[in-house]
């Protein structure tokens, strides 16, 4: 794990389908990650699925990854592993907190 100060913190949201229960508490569904400045790791994550169960499955799912790297790989774990309604937009979400990292990774180079 990453040493205290040497993490980014981003997140993502997208849209949710209509008519599933988490688009009945929110319209969008967000992700959040905790990432290793240095190695691009996801070290923690969350996300705003409607059970607590769907939480963990999707921080199980992305947890170890790397962001520099394994971007096509999270979206295929997703892709393959995950058969709820919002799959779409996880991975829409996903998709933005990544571009989101890649800028702030910048500016802690920079």
């Amino acid at each position: 794990m990453a040493e205290s100060g040497q993490t980014l913190f981003v997140t993502g949201y997208a849209r949710l389908p209509a008519g599933i229960t988490a688009s009945e508490i929110s319209r969008v569904v967000g992700i959040a990650f905790e990432v290793d400045a240095q190695t691009g790791e996801i070290v923690d994550a969350d996300c705003t699925l409607a059970t607590a169960l769907g939480k963990r499955f999707f921080r199980d799912l992305v947890v170890g990854y790397n962001l520099d790297q394994d971007l096509k790989m999270i979206i295929n774990q997703i892709e393959k592993r995950y058969h709820g309604n919002a799959q779409r937009s996880l991975v829409a979400a996903l998709k933005i907190a990544h571009e989101k990292y890649q800028a702030g990774r910048m500016k802690v180079k920079g």
